[in-house]
Formats: C-alpha cells, sequence, structure tokens
C-alpha cells in the first residue's frame, strides 16, 4: 500500500524484519515517511525448513514492492530474531547451510550453559541457555556417531570445508581437536547476517552487528572479541567483522540485482535484532528516553549514558552509537489479560476503568510461577486474587499490576546506574489503551506516549537511510581530499 510520494522525490530505503510468524517490509523516504509497507507470512510448513522459508519469503517479499519503488532504493538492512543462528559455507551461504538453524527461543542444555559460564565472565549475557554462544557451543561439541544421520561436519566434509572441533569418537562439552582441510572453516552466521548475505554475496569470513553478535560474546565497548573468547578453538568459526548497526556492508551483487530489480548500485548495511529495530522506529534519541512493550510479555529498554549488565535479571546492554540501550523483560504482560478477557471484552471493558480511584488489589500477574526481571524468582507466584465481581474493577487491577512490574523494572535500572528515567514511549498493542497508559503515567511519574513508528522493519530502514547517509559522507569526504591535493 503506498502512503508517500513515489521515489522520484529522492533516494528509498528498504528496511526488511524477519520475525517468528512471517516477514515485513517498509521503504521509507529521506524525510522518514513510510512509502509502501508489505508483509508475508512463512506459511504452515515453515517449521519443517525454516531457512528454506527464509529464503523464499525474502525474495518474495522484495517481489511485492512496487516495481517503480524498487528502482529507487539506495540501501537496504535487515532485522532478525535475537540468537537465531546458523552454520553456513562461506563460500555458498544460500545453499551451504550446513544444519538446521537454532532459533532464538531454543535453550541448550545445562551442560553446555556451564562451559559457557566456565569461559565467560560472571553474569555475562552470552551464558543464558539461549544465547548464540551456547548454540555454538553445542553444534561444536555435537559428535558425529550415527551413520544413517546426516552431521553438519559430514556436511562440511563433503563440501571440502575444515571440520574443526570434537572427532567422530564420544566427546564431552569442551573438548578439542580437528579434522585438516585445505578448505575455509564453517561459519558461524546470525539470521540477520545471512539473510544480508543472501543480497550481497559477499562474505569472505563473515560480517555482523554489534547488537547481533552481543549474545556471542562480542564486546561493543571495545568493539573486539574478548580476549576469553578469541583463545577458544571454535573462535574461527566467528564472523570476522563486526560492525555498528547500519554500517555500509557492500552492494546488492549483480545477480541479485537482475533477480529483484534492486539497483546496482544499492547498498546493503549491517543490521541489528527484531527488538533493537523496534526501539530505532520508535525514535528514541535522548539518555533518559525509554520504549515499553506491551507484548506478550512486558520488555523495557532505556537510552543510558551507562552500561547495565546482569543476566541473573536478565539485563544487558546494547550499543547505540555512543550510549546504551538497556534492557530487561518481565514475564507478566498482555498474555495474562488473555487469559481472562478476549479482545471484544477488553474494548468493552475500557470505558469502565477509573485510573482516577485505584483499587489497590496488590496482584502480581503472571502467566505461570516464575519471574526473571525485576525480581529473579524461578518460584514467583502470580497474585490475581481476591477477583472482584466487576469484571471491570478486576481488569483494572491487572493492568495497575503490570504497571506496579514496569515501575519497579525501571527503578532496577535506576538503583543499578542507569540513566534517569525521563520519558516512556510505547509499542505493541497495549499502546492503544488510553486509561492504561494513565494507570501507568501515575506509576512512572513521567510522560507517556505512543510511539509512532512501532514497527521493526521501519527501524531497519533507518538503519538503511544512515547507511546510505554514511556512504555519501565518506564519498564527499574523499572527493575534498583528492581535491585537496
Amino acid at each position: 500500500m503506498a502512503l508517500a510520494a513515489p521515489h522520484a522525490q529522492g533516494p528509498l530505503y528498504l528496511g526488511l524484519d524477519f520475525g517468528t510468524s512471517g516477514a515485513r517490509a517498509a521503504v521509507i523516504d529521506e524525510e522518514g515517511r513510510v512509502v509502501q509497507d508489505v508483509k508475508k507470512g512463512y506459511g504452515e510448513g515453515a517449521a519443517a525448513d525454516w531457512i528454506g522459508s527464509w529464503h523464499r519469503v525474502l525474495f518474495e517479499l522484495i517481489g511485492s514492492v512496487d516495481p517503480q519503488i524498487r528502482a529507487g532504493v539506495a540501501a537496504v538492512a535487515f532485522d532478525g530474531t535475537s540468537a537465531t543462528a546458523l552454520l553456513v559455507d562461506p563460500r555458498d551461504p544460500a545453499h551451504g547451510v550446513l544444519a538446521p538453524a537454532k532459533l532464538y527461543n531454543e535453550a541448550q542444555n545445562k551442560e553446555v550453559a556451564a562451559a559457557a559460564k566456565a569461559m565467560a565472565p560472571p553474569a555475562h549475557t552470552a551464558t543464558a541457555p539461549t544465547s548464540t554462544l551456547c548454540k555454538l557451543l553445542t553444534w561444536w561439541n555435537e559428535v558425529d556417531t550415527d551413520p544413517a544421520a546426516t552431521h553438519w561436519r559430514r556436511h562440511a566434509a563433503e563440501r571440502g570445508l575444515s571440520s574443526p572441533g570434537p572427532s567422530t569418537s564420544a566427546s564431552s562439552v569442551g573438548s578439542r581437536g580437528s579434522t585438516p582441510s585445505s578448505g575455509p572453516a564453517p561459519l558461524l552466521l546470525h539470521q540477520a547476517d545471512w539473510l544480508a548475505a543472501l543480497l550481497h554475496e559477499d562474505v569472505g569470513r563473515g560480517t555482523s552487528d554489534w547488537n547481533n553478535a552481543l549474545k556471542l560474546g562480542f564486546d561493543p565497548g571495545s568493539e573486539a572479541y574478548p580476549d576469553w573468547l578469541a583463545r577458544q578453538p571454535f573462535a574461527e568459526l566467528l564472523p570476522a567483522r563486526v560492525v555498528a548497526p547500519g554500517t555500509p556492508v557492500a552492494r546488492v551483487s549483480a545477480a541479485v540485482a537482475a533477480r529483484t530489480g534492486l539497483p546496482g548500485d544499492c547498498l546493503v548495511c549491517a543490521g541489528t535484532t527484531d527488538s533493537i529495530a523496534a526501539f530505532v522506529a520508535a525514535g528514541v534519541t535522548e539518555a533518559g528516553q525509554a520504549v515499553t512493550s506491551l507484548g506478550s510479555t512486558l520488555a523495557v529498554k532505556l537510552l543510558s549514558t551507562t552500561r547495565l549488565d546482569d543476566a541473573a535479571y536478565g539485563i544487558y546492554s546494547h550499543r547505540l552509537g555512543d550510549v546504551w540501550l538497556v534492557g530487561g523483560a518481565s514475564n507478566s504482560g498482555g498474555a495474562v489479560l488473555r487469559r481472562f478477557f478476549s479482545d471484544e471484552q477488553l474494548k468493552q471493558l475500557t470505558p469502565r476503568l477509573r485510573p482516577e480511584a485505584p483499587t489497590r488489589l496488590g496482584y502480581y500477574p503472571l502467566p505461570a510461577p516464575g519471574e526473571r526481571f525485576p525480581v529473579a524468582d524461578p518460584e514467583l507466584q502470580p497474585r490475581m486474587e481476591p477477583r472482584p465481581a466487576d469484571d471491570a474493577v478486576f481488569l483494572q487491577g491487572l493492568l495497575e499490576g503490570i504497571a506496579d512490574i514496569e515501575a519497579a523494572a525501571y527503578r532496577r535500572l535506576a538503583d543499578m546506574g542507569a540513566s534517569p528515567l525521563k520519558e516512556v514511549l510505547t509499542a505493541g498493542g497495549g499502546a492503544a489503551n488510553p486509561k492504561w497508559t494513565e494507570i501507568r503515567q501515575q506509576q512512572l511519574g513521567v510522560p507517556v506516549r505512543a510511539a509512532e513508528q512501532g514497527e521493526a522493519c521501519y527501524g531497519a530502514a533507518l538503519l538503511a537511510r544512515q547507511g546510505a547517509r554514511q556512504a555519501r559522507a565518506a564519498k564527499a569526504a574523499a572527493s575534498t581530499a583528492v581535491v585537496a591535493n
């Protein structure tokens, strides 16, 4: 659906968001206006072949953009689900995927998590069982003992790649060894890295971004892999280049330009994770501004001059330019409301809410026992009783409880040294409820408003625009230097 002036008004920028059930694209102009917005589902059989589904939908999605608009795209950037990872042949990432992708929410076993904790600093985000590091360790320590089963090392050997790591004999986590070969080593790529590589086809030893690589162990502060990671025997599988989100990486390949209708000089820029792209879309620019995502769960992200990391509370910091995006997520949120009310019931009950008259029911709404942030307690029990006879009062009590958790989350960040909270923008379905916004503002004590843009694909498009501007500035500086000499 076209929403703004066509590409004749100037260069356009394409952002692609690959989420859990489908992908979405936004094309924006130089002023940030949306020109076109399209989306595609992965389809019912996607879970049987995620990689094939992502590959297919990528080109279907680009093909859904109006041809005239496509022809004006100057740069493209991706966001993908955090800690979704693949092992590939770096010479042919499109067809040389060595093993099924490990998805963002796939927790690895306790032995692998223990191995990650043994090598990383205490409370590092890369030690979480769902981290990219733990997924890489699982692959690294897999043993190829079943002749009837496919195995990534067998695929690697068939393709002439070196096959480092444990041999085909029984092995425990942390063992080392290698099978020499004249070919390059396999390469780990995040979902967004891999999708970008499908367009520019200039893989080398891999390019990732600060945000996706954080859960692999990359340190965005020093802009390097730390020694504890770089000295590991599997380090040769890591992306060799990790850059700031929005950094120009390469032009689309000639083959991709011919297939898609994108210009031959279209830049592919480094991307980010889906949650960071949504934050970028909200337009937060100053320390103390924050975004609360009111979806199935409650996620908070605060722009801070101080970096915070504490895996015990699920708190970690992404780097955005010269500041930090500090965040955490509670298990509370919209999933609790869904247990009791349908969309239609919520719509009918909302006008009856009275934010000026708090219920003081003191609920702690959780969908099941266990909380991760702002309280770290796997045994914490939901507290949603007594239930009033009036459903409107009950709903207000639940909303007040979630607002209490949100306020406690921002207090936790403040107590740990984050920049003081001064404004909260809201994304997700809950942003459309004005009564809930009023309740939250009373608890937070700062202005609360809905984000004008909340789609991750819009944030990715902003990164594409940033990369194109960076490239133009670098070209202008180089031209000036030539003239001066």
